[in-house]
């Protein structure tokens, strides 16, 4: 059985496809494994999605270092300090006109219409996705969330949801004292929190919910099944659901009630 190369042009055409405008900011979560065989690949990958967006929108991709800053090794260089969610990220963050943010753990990587805007700041934050952070910048423009082949499990926006809705048991008290080298070489004392980790485990538990509100569509980006997200829609949904639950993602609130997101919220809506 002859396996389909996938091209430039392809893929283009499956984000035409896809219901993504170019004028869109979008955030990209990937596996280039489940794309499939591409002509040129990950560099023809990160063409088509950039040539898409770059002129009218804005093309980010989560440049995570979660695992490989912390308080043992401390140091975070922006040019040099490798991401730690895949082929794609590490890629795009070392592209001419790449803009990545400075924050020590959980940093994006920008290019397009006012990419130095959206990552500016992002060090003067305590926690990884705080109010007025980048990752509350998706949420702003109504960004769309992109997840090709991957599973929304993977949804680091929704830490930030979290965040901004006081989840239960989201952030440790004791800041980590971390130091961020930016690009002219200087180096910043940053404090900063981690996320408590095991929430992420109930984060595809919404997506029934997200789709009945409309907030996810589904598309194919290569080979891979590709799903969709409103940032803005999921947000308003997931504080409310906050506001009623607020250790709604914690491992004794699911323990406790182990029907939670199949049978109680749907009540409770």
């Amino acid at each position: 059985m002859n396996q389909t190369i996938h091209t430039y042009a392809s893929l283009t055409h499956d984000l035409e496809l896809s219901g993504i405008r170019r004028q869109d900011t979008l955030l990209v979560h990937s596996s280039m494994k489940s794309i499939g065989q591409v002509e040129g690949r990950a560099d023809t990958v990160l063409d088509a999605l950039s040539d898409y967006l770059q002129d009218e929108g804005l093309l980010v991709f989560p440049t995570l270092t979660w695992s490989n800053v912390n308080a043992e090794q401390p140091v975070y260089s922006v040019r040099d300090t490798p991401s730690v969610v895949g082929i794609l990220p590490e890629l795009f963050r070392q592209r001419p006109g790449v803009r990545r943010s400075l924050h020590p753990t959980h940093s994006v990587a920008a290019l397009g219409r006012d990419a130095e805007d959206f990552v500016e700041g992002h060090e003067r934050f305590d926690s990884p996705a705080a109010l007025g952070s980048p990752w509350d910048r998706l949420r702003q423009r109504r960004a769309k969330i992109m997840f090709i082949g991957a599973s929304i499990a993977h949804n680091t926006f929704l830490h930030g949801v979290e965040e901004w809705g006081q989840a239960a048991q989201i952030l440790g008290d004791t800041p980590q004292q971390l130091v961020v080298i930016d690009e002219s070489g200087q180096r910043l004392s940053v404090p900063s929190r981690r996320h408590i980790g095991g929430h992420s485990r109930y984060y595809a538990c919404l997506e029934p919910h997200f789709e009945i509100i409309g907030a996810l569509s589904r598309a194919r980006f290569g080979d891979a099944d590709t799903t969709i997200l409103d940032a803005a829609a999921c947000a308003a949904f997931v504080i409310e659901l906050l506001k009623r639950f607020p250790a709604a993602f914690t491992l004794e609130w699911n323990q406790a009630n182990p029907n939670f997101f199949t049978e109680v919220l749907p009540c409770a809506q």
